[in-house]
């Protein structure tokens, strides 16, 4: 199990979630990519082949940041989602492996033809 971090920072004005491991990682996660890699069931579907393209995130903001007991938060953006709770375990996987992740991304929404600007 992934140790609590040693320090979450929200940055509003660049739009980005800064978060620390006492090991030192550090990652600043866009809050457009936290969304499109919500753990929600809205998200990812119910198991292999159901997730959810997430389009138009480009501009979302995040309104709050909730604790979770002492393995997660929960984060509210203001395109009204709020469900999936972001465990210390997968923000430190989105940290680790964040380039990756955003190029699958960024490949899917090209063969959708789908764009990450709001309509």
């Amino acid at each position: 199990m992934t140790e609590q971090p040693t320090e979450i920072t929200l940055h509003q004005q660049s739009r980005e979630l800064e978060i620390a491991f006492a090991d030192g990682l550090r990652s600043k996660l866009p809050f457009e990519f936290l969304r499109v890699n919500s753990p929600s069931a809205e998200v990812r579907g119910h198991g292999i082949g159901q997730e959810v393209l997430q389009v138009g995130k480009r501009n979302v903001n995040v309104l709050n940041i909730e604790p979770v007991g002492s393995y997660a938060i929960k984060i509210d953006f203001d395109d009204g989602h709020d469900t999936g709770l972001y465990s210390w375990e997968y923000l430190r996987h989105l940290g680790e492996h964040q380039d990756q992740i955003w190029q699958g991304y960024l490949q899917r929404m090209k063969e959708a033809g789908a764009s990450r600007d709001p309509h």
